[in-house]
């Protein structure tokens, strides 16, 4: 959670010099107290932030989090971007005997508050690094968390990329899509892990968690489809990385510009110190903090700072391991935030993945005297990059050049490695047993959170609409959540698991066909038919260059065409010579009964659905005949009540 308490954006009013003096100022005092060794050391603690989803009894993205906030009214729950989403902090715990027992019993404990909270207002609480349901229609600032900072960050974030956010991102599948402001982000979730560190071993063990990011986030993927379409074994990397892009679409193609969102671009030589001034000299302030203070007066008075503006700052520059500033019992400490991790899919998951970078963080820079030496940061880099990607399939690059499968790699060193640094550490050997134990049967049967979606989509693959399985793989993530059994355990998603099926049919554009054949008005009238021969439809969409719907040409008229006595046969005829312009259509969020009716009313076998101009599918009288077929078997007790086909 980033901080909350803000003031203005640091563009308006004049207020940047004021700001950029006071962030300034904060760095200076932080460079005092590292010099005069006013930093807690000796003490190890660890601590967890998890971010969840709330979704409602049809499995979609439920906004009530603020309603959930106040029934449960738990100092530990905040809010998060978006209104469907929130997020619990846990307390932070000595590096030692039961702490990992300790950070469970309290994720569960909290968890279970929110479900009691949630379950009075109809809706669940889901741990997905990406809900399988969430679409851009619940992406709207009108589902944005009513807090100040997400405001100001939403305003400053367009204001510097100059306009719209696109993602590009393909696995699978492709996915290019554009929207319009910064909840592109909230469909991402995730579990973030907290790790204290002594100021002078602060840039050797950064450097470790840089080096292990990509390997530990192979074993723990689990967000590979958005939209229906599969991406990236972790496409929350991918949606992250480039929607809090603050770099311009104009910038000069010569010019290293550094996104806001990234790993890093070197190994730390000497201190914290350096990331926390690259980032203030590459990233302009989006806002500053509500609370100002003098930070060097403060030292001089004894007292040690708050240093608001770092933090501000720092909250909104988006390393993937980020340092942070912090203050316990009046003594100021570092940690070092892990935020590569998703949500879910179990909580005893997330501690799998919790308890290997725990045990590699204390093994390893022991372990690895210089690892500068011994592997260069573009392999680190590269790394976390093909593990994104590819998950347990991926190849890395490790000490010394070696390179080796991830999940070699996991199951013959690292875990090893980390069951070593949690026993040195004196966590409780039970513990141990049971976390790591997860992670090596996740590790060998190859079946993370991510692997079960795309095996269960496969399975799914041809039946029943692309609402459809999704909203299974959303219902079918809840119920073996519930059991509490890691994911490694899972069975696929079934068809079955989403209840009833005329929820999937309410709107239009759960059921639309999305794999659209179309031609442009300046092509010839033959192409049209040809594709309609070719791929057996009745209908063909008319659009432009920028995929705007323009008119649509039926099969009725083609007939007519032909059946024209005054057709030149010699003479090219163009789409755009026959179409039927200002076609009848609809959006995708239309009800189904007023599609219906709308086609007996205009007379149409087919209604074009489109979303701000743009086409984006077509519904036809073929797919009322399918919904029908179903229902007709569902209440005649006739078996198969699946349908194939209706592949939206």
């Amino acid at each position: 959670m980033g901080i909350q308490d803000i003031s203005q954006s640091g563009d308006q009013n004049g207020q940047h010099p004021l700001r950029m003096r006071h962030l300034l100022a904060d760095l200076r005092a932080l460079q005092t107290m590292l010099e005069e060794g006013l930093f807690e050391t000796g003490v190890r603690r660890i601590g967890v932030e998890q971010e969840l989803v709330l979704v409602d009894r049809c499995w979609q993205p439920a906004p009530v989090a603020d309603d959930v906030l106040a029934l449960a009214d738990d100092d530990h729950l905040t809010n998060e971007l978006a209104r469907f989403n929130l997020e619990f902090n846990g307390d932070p715990y000595l590096f030692t005997g039961s702490c990992l027992g300790d950070v469970e019993r309290q994720m569960r404990g909290l968890l279970e508050v929110v479900d009691r909270s949630a379950a009075r207002l109809g809706v669940t609480p889901l741990l997905a690094g990406i809900c399988p349901t969430v679409s851009l229609a619940h992406l709207s600032l009108d589902n944005m968390a009513p807090r100040p900072r997400y405001y100001e960050l939403n305003d400053a974030i367009t204001r510097l990329r100059g306009g719209h956010y696109e993602l590009d991102a393909r696995g699978v599948d492709e996915l290019r899509l554009r929207h319009d402001n910064i909840m592109l982000e909230a469909v991402n979730t995730s579990f973030q892990i907290h790790w204290q560190v002594d100021p002078d071993r602060f840039a050797h063990e950064y450097n470790i968690a840089q080096a292990i990011a990509g390997p530990v986030l192979a074993a723990c993927v689990n967000s590979p489809i958005l939209v229906g379409k599969r991406l990236w074994q972790e496409t929350r990397i991918a949606i992250f990385e480039q929607t809090v892009d603050t770099r311009s679409g104009t910038r000069p193609a010569d010019r290293d510009l550094l996104a806001r969102v990234r790993f890093g671009e070197r190994w730390l030589e000497r201190s914290v110190l350096e990331i926390f001034k690259e980032d203030t000299a590459r990233f302009r302030l989006l806002f500053g903090p509500a609370q100002a203070e003098q930070p060097i007066e403060t030292l001089a008075r004894g007292d040690i700072p708050r240093l608001y503006a770092l933090q501000t700052h720092n909250s909104t520059v988006y390393r993937w391991n980020r340092p942070c500033y912090g203050i316990t019992g009046g003594k100021p400490h570092l940690r070092i935030e892990c935020r590569i991790l998703p949500s879910g899919p179990t909580i005893i998951d997330e501690l799998a993945g919790a308890a290997l970078w725990y045990g590699l963080m204390n093994r390893l820079p022991g372990a690895i005297a210089d690892l500068t030496a011994r592997m260069d940061f573009d392999d680190a880099k590269s790394n976390f990059a093909g593990c994104a990607r590819h998950g347990l399939s991926a190849q890395v690059t490790w000490l010394d050049g070696r390179t080796l499968p991830v999940a070699e790699l996991l199951t013959a060193e690292l875990i090893p490695a980390a069951r070593a640094g949690l026993r040195a550490a004196g966590i409780d050997q039970p513990d141990i047993d049971r976390l790591l134990g997860v992670m090596d049967a996740r590790v060998a049967s190859g079946q993370t959170g991510a692997r079960w979606l795309l095996g269960s989509i496969q399975q799914m693959r041809h039946r029943g609409t692309r609402s459809e399985r999704l909203t299974c793989l959303a219902a079918a993530t809840s119920a073996r959540q519930r059991t509490g059994e890691p994911v490694h355990t899972w069975e696929p998603a079934r068809l079955g698991e989403c209840g009833n099926w005329r929820d999937h049919y309410a709107r239009v554009g759960q059921y639309m066909t999305t794999d659209i054949f179309t031609v442009q008005a300046d092509e010839l009238i033959d192409l049209a038919a040809s594709i309609m021969d070719w791929e057996k439809v009745r209908h063909v969409p008319v659009e432009d260059a920028e995929h705007r719907l323009v008119g649509i040409v039926s099969y009725r008229d083609m007939l007519r065409l032909l059946a024209d006595p005054t057709r030149d046969d010699a003479k090219p005829i163009s789409v755009g010579e026959i179409m039927r312009t200002e076609p009848v259509t609809v959006a995708p969020g239309t009800p189904t009964l007023e599609a219906i009716e709308l086609m007996r009313a205009h007379g149409v076998s087919c209604l074009p659905v489109v979303d701000d101009g743009r086409l984006v599918g077509i519904v036809s009288e073929h797919d009322y005949m399918r919904i029908a077929g179903r229902l007709l078997e569902e209440q005649l007790g006739k078996p198969g009540g699946v349908v194939d086909g209706a592949d939206g």
